[in-house]
């Protein structure tokens, strides 16, 4: 892969690569979590109808189908490292210009750019674990798994404190534009040092280019794009739903982001656990149905008894989203390769997230329509029960490269 890093790689820059993962990891979702925290404060401000807000919650999965496909291109021209650099500008670039117009239609499209830069982020992750510490693949999965949960619940809890703090919802989506820019700092030495290394292998890669893995035409492919893409349809439509769904129950609204933060913080340890308990395991059928178990009660709690038992419902709905750092351990396990791992990661990534596109929109629409819960809450649990098959499937192992 032309954008490949060298195999002495790991020795020489494990270190600094592992800090960009975990900085680059605190910004994969609190673009969206902060929005989803603010979001009846955006829609006054920018007087968004409610199908409008409902696009805004899913324009995230929109831009990470639509460009995620794009990063195995973009890899095998460019270092992942330099392609890094230019996916967290636009993160940080896309959250500060969107906090300085009052138009929607800017709104949309600085939001776009910013989760541009996430899109690519998502992709590369799984594959620099594969490629500078193919032995640590549960650890270091885990580790910035566990950076990535952390940014979501601290983005979730401090947005509506931030915009009170400053007197505007601008001010608690904008001041995450900074961390974005943090995260480019790293990874600016990495990508100067693979643009020399990739000029002088260049000839040599040319010669021996990889046969193309087709992750698409495998069922393994599939079965963990149609996993990724239940798993993340629901978690999408709660970072851009619960806070609401909890005012509704009533709560008041900083008290609805810390139920929704709540998720996310009590997903740390899961996130890091997971990926160790996956590593493990010969087959990942148990942690599967013990997944979809948490799910369900969870959902069922927030159908019938939201206000009363509301913290129980959120430590259930963070166990239940450990499906999200499985998957992601799970592409690690299932490829050989660097290449391999790159390729599914891309074609699972995208295609899941065609899949998880449907999730806010939906529950926008089938709240709006019913002005209650029930009807969102029995979509989600039927997308459960889509995952939790998928999930049986990509839990017998294998590996994408046996199945070309």
């Amino acid at each position: 892969m032309a954008g490949a890093t060298p195999a002495a790689a790991p020795v020489r820059g494990g270190l600094l690569v592992l800090v960009g993962m975990l900085l680059v990891a605190l910004n994969l979702r609190a673009a969206v979590t902060s929005l989803g925290a603010l979001l009846d404060e955006v829609r006054t401000g920018l007087a968004l109808s409610g199908t409008v807000a409902g696009f805004v919650t899913t324009l995230p999965t929109i831009a990470f189908a639509g460009l995620g496909a794009l990063t195995p291109w973009l890899v095998r021209r460019f270092a992942p490292a330099r392609v890094l650099v230019v996916a967290m500008l636009a993160l940080a670039a896309g959250q500060a210009l969107r906090v300085a117009t009052d138009s929607a239609a800017v709104f949309l499209i600085t939001s776009a750019l910013a989760l541009a830069g996430i899109a690519v982020a998502n992709i590369l992750l799984p594959m620099l674990v594969k490629q500078y510490f193919p032995h640590r693949t549960g650890l270091v999965t885990g580790a910035y798994t566990m950076a990535l949960t952390l940014g979501t619940a601290v983005a979730a809890a401090s947005a509506v404190p931030v915009a009170h703090a400053f007197g505007s919802w601008r001010a608690g989506l904008g001041v995450w534009a900074g961390l974005a820019a943090l995260a480019v700092l790293p990874w600016v030495p990495l990508a100067l040092r693979a643009r020399a290394a990739r000029r002088s292998r260049a000839r040599t890669e040319a010669a021996a280019a990889p046969a193309r893995i087709r992750p698409g035409r495998t069922r393994l492919g599939w079965a963990m794009a149609v996993y990724f893409g239940a798993q993340s349809l629901s978690g999408y439509a709660i970072m851009g739903w619960l806070a609401q769904l909890f005012r509704d129950a009533g709560f008041q609204p900083q008290t609805a982001g810390l139920l929704l933060a709540g998720v996310t913080a009590l997903g740390v340890p899961v996130a890091l656990l997971m990926p160790a308990l996956a590593g493990r395991l010969r087959t990942l059928s148990p942690l599967v149905l013990g997944l979809t178990a948490a799910s369900t009660v969870s959902y069922l709690g927030l159908a019938l008894a939201p206000h009363d038992a509301a913290l129980l419902w959120v430590a259930l709905l963070a166990l239940g989203q450990g499906a999200f750092p499985l998957v992601l351990t799970t592409i690690g396990l299932r490829a050989r390769t660097a290449e391999g791992t790159v390729a599914l990661s891309a074609f699972a990534q995208s295609t899941g997230y065609l899949i998880a596109a449907l999730g806010p929109l939906l529950v926008g629409v089938l709240y709006e329509a019913t002005g209650g819960w029930t009807a969102p809450i029995g979509f989600l649990l039927a997308a459960l029960a889509v995952q939790t098959a998928a999930g049986l499937v990509i839990a017998r192992p294998r590996f994408v490269e046996d199945e070309r």
